[in-house]
């Protein structure tokens, strides 16, 4: 992955870390959204981790998920974690939910072309 590419992985991994944080995501969309993406295909490892957090927090509400995560994330070995710079600009509109989405499907693509083809969801 050249330098051009893998800081737009990055980008969509953060825009997919906002859009799972975010209280306009029912947290059954976040629980099918963190099954459709691969935790391996992140490569900034903090994000990595706040990703797996939030898959192993499931299917909580979006205000118990920004309560607990710092912490989680803190004890997973990223003591300066500050969840307020992750999720800038906090908030997010319904038009910001679509260029979150977007990216969510970019990541969603990146595990389709890597391990051959996935269930499409209708």
């Amino acid at each position: 992955m050249n330098t051009s590419d893998a800081t737009e992985h990055i980008a969509a991994e953060r825009d997919l870390l906002r859009l799972l944080c975010s209280v306009l995501v029912k947290p059954v969309t976040r629980v099918e959204l963190c099954r459709l993406v691969d935790a391996a295909k992140f490569v900034e490892p903090l994000q990595h981790v706040v990703f797996e957090e939030i898959r192993a927090l499931g299917g909580v509400d979006a205000k118990e998920l920004l309560q607990l995560l710092p912490a989680r994330v803190t004890n997973r070995g990223f003591p300066d974690f500050d969840l307020e710079d992750l999720l800038a600009p906090k908030l997010v509109s319904e038009e910001d939910i679509e260029k979150l989405f977007q990216s969510a499907l970019r990541l969603i693509d990146v595990d389709e072309d890597d391990d051959g083809p996935v269930e499409t969801i209708h």
